[in-house]
């Protein structure tokens, strides 16, 4: 049986002409939480939405990808706890 995570992200990356193999989920949904731990909620799909145009400016491969959150995760980390 398939994932439908997987099954989704292959379908949309698809339909929007990008490549499917530069989508490291477990990366992405792991800054994804970070990002409403740290921030709020609504950081979640914001950050990962510049990070992915971050990405695709400088290449759209899956190391732009990993850079592109790097750079957040090291922004998320040295923020002050969030209440």
């Amino acid at each position: 049986m398939t994932n439908p995570l997987d099954s989704w992200v292959h379908e949309l990356a698809t339909a929007l002409g990008v490549d499917a193999s530069a989508t490291d989920v477990g990366l992405l949904l792991d800054l994804a939480r970070d990002a409403a731990r740290g921030v709020a909620r609504p950081a979640a799909p914001l950050t990962t939405f510049l990070v992915g145009l971050a990405a695709g400016r400088a290449g759209g491969d899956a190391g732009a990808v990993a850079e592109a959150a790097a750079t957040a995760q090291r922004l998320l980390a040295a923020r002050p706890e969030h209440d």
